[in-house]
Order: C-alpha cells, then sequence, then structure tokens
C-alpha cells in the first residue's frame, strides 16, 4: 500500500502542471491488436480526462487494414514509409479506419466511464489535406516525382470544432482520413495527422505510441532526449528509415507550429500513457524544441 501511495505522490505535480493541458495521443501498433494494451489504452485515456487533461487520440490500423486488403486479394505496397492508396485501397482504408477500429476504441473507453466519440478528419472538414507526392532521384539527371495515388497531407486543421470538443467532456477519437481540395478522400498517414493536430492545438505534449522503446541509435540503444537537429543527422546517416520517417517528420512539424513536447513511447508496455505523463523517468524519447 505505501509503494502505490508513493506512485500517487510522485504523479502529483504533473497533475497539477499540466491541468487544462491539450495532450495529442497517437495510438498505433501492438497497443491496438493485443487485449490487454486495448484495455490499459482506454484506462489511461479516461483516466487523463478526469483529472483535467485534455486527450485528443489519433489511432492508425495498418494490421487491420493489411488484414482486410489481403483477403480481398488488393495487394499493398509502401514507400517510405507510406501506402500506395489506389480507389480500391481507399475504400478499405476508409471503411476499416472509420468504421472498425475507430468505433472499437470508442466503445472500450466509453464501457470503462468516459465519453468518447469518433471522427473522421472528413467530419466538418477537420483534417483539410491535399495530395502528397514524393522525389526520388533519377540516375543521371534530377529529383522525380512519384505518384504514391490517394495518400495526403494536412494543410489546415479546424482547430475551433476541436477545442469545442476538447472544453467538453467529449474525448475526440480521430481517424486518418482528409478532405481533399475536390472533395475527394485521402488517406494520410496517422503521424502525420497526429503532428498537424498538436501543432495546431498547441498540444502540451504530443505522445506517439509505438512497437520499439523510442529512437534507437545505431547500436539499438535507446535515445532519450533528442532535438530536431539531432534527428535529422539520424535521416543523413540512415539510422532512420521505414515507418518511422513519417513520425519524424510529423514531429518536426509539430514541434516547429508550437507543440510543446513530443515523445515517443513503447507502446508495448502496460499503461505506457501514465508511465510517460506521471513518472519522473518516462518511459521514450524526448524530441523537444
Amino acid at each position: 500500500m505505501t509503494h502505490k501511495a508513493s506512485v500517487l505522490i510522485e504523479a502529483l505535480p504533473y497533475i497539477r502542471r499540466f491541468q487544462g493541458a491539450v495532450i495529442v495521443i497517437k495510438y498505433g501498433g501492438h497497443a491496438m491488436v493485443d487485449e490487454a494494451l486495448k484495455q490499459s489504452f482506454a484506462e489511461d485515456v479516461t483516466l487523463l480526462k478526469y483529472v483535467g487533461f485534455k486527450p485528443v487520440v489519433v489511432h492508425g490500423g495498418g494490421p487491420q487494414i493489411n488484414d482486410l486488403l489481403e483477403r480481398l486479394n488488393i495487394r499493398s505496397r509502401f514507400v517510405n514509409g507510406l501506402r500506395f492508396t489506389d480507389e480500391a485501397t481507399m475504400d478499405v482504408v476508409e471503411m476499416v479506419l472509420s468504421g472498425q477500429v475507430g468505433q472499437e476504441i470508442v466503445g472500450r473507453i466509453n464501457r470503462i466511464g468516459g465519453l468518447a466519440v469518433g471522427l473522421s478528419g472528413k467530419d466538418a472538414r477537420l483534417i483539410e489535406a491535399r495530395r502528397k507526392r514524393l522525389a526520388r532521384d533519377e540516375p543521371g539527371g534530377g529529383p522525380e516525382s512519384v505518384d504514391i495515388g490517394l495518400v495526403g497531407e494536412p494543410v489546415r486543421v479546424n482547430t475551433e470544432f476541436l477545442d469545442h470538443l476538447t472544453a467538453s467532456s467529449v474525448i475526440p477519437v480521430i481517424a486518418p482520413v482528409g478532405f481533399g481540395p475536390e472533395g475527394e478522400t485521402l488517406n494520410v498517414n496517422a503521424d502525420s495527422v497526429a503532428g498537424a493536430l498538436a501543432g495546431a492545438l498547441k498540444a502540451e505534449k504530443l505522445i506517439l505510441l509505438t512497437d520499439v522503446e523510442g529512437v534507437l541509435d545505431r547500436d539499438g540503444r535507446l535515445l532519450e532526449r533528442l532535438s530536431i537537429a539531432e534527428i535529422e543527422k539520424l535521416r543523413r546517416e540512415g539510422t532512420v528509415s521505414g515507418g518511422m520517417i513519417p513520425k519524424l517528420d510529423g514531429v518536426a512539424d509539430a514541434l516547429a507550429a508550437g507543440c510543446r513536447g513530443v515523445y515517443i513511447v513503447d507502446g508495448r508496455r502496460p499503461h505506457a500513457l501514465l508511465l510517460e505523463l506521471f513518472t519522473d523517468q518516462g518511459c521514450g524519447t524526448a524530441i523537444l524544441p
């Protein structure tokens, strides 16, 4: 019992310091498929709301999308960590994210006493996006644009709508689907959406739940604290690659737009959110302006 009391005392200054703060959480990876971790995540988010934080959840759904695409015999391919998205893939992405995955998260939070609402980036033009183009260098020539289909990048966030929600008792749970300039539906990377939201809302913290301890060096050791300049160095050296690239792009955008700190956290640990927010040690990589 004494240990439990000491844990609560350790949490007290953080609860006091971040009272009323917006915390944007990107929920993905193993934490979304393991039953015990799904439950602990719902408990963590609900507790944050009850102690006066303003959590905003952005969720992924890659494994669930892959599963349905495979069952429908639709081939998946990735370019720089982003899923090439044609119209058939976009239909599956929207169905899985806005329907299956989002509603499961909402249901879990609501069952334990929270008040969550599931949203798409298309609702109330929450996430306005444009088509994303990638560039690659061709041998003997300059950079060439790479078409990755109906993949978007955020250009505007409806902060007025989100401010209204976070000021109430509601926990927004947002699927990373964007509203394009012609009204088309765009598949937007969840890390990019989380970064755009954290920047637009001037969030106190952006927390990215991952399937690794955090950002690792070449020898696989955890880097507990980084700056944007150090991240760029890791990218140039090739230390980070694949799915970590859009994560770090979202990190840079969020910090540049006014988010106060980004934390890449091991979502495989039960109650990882609480460990990061309410303990002195934390449990991941902190990236600060």
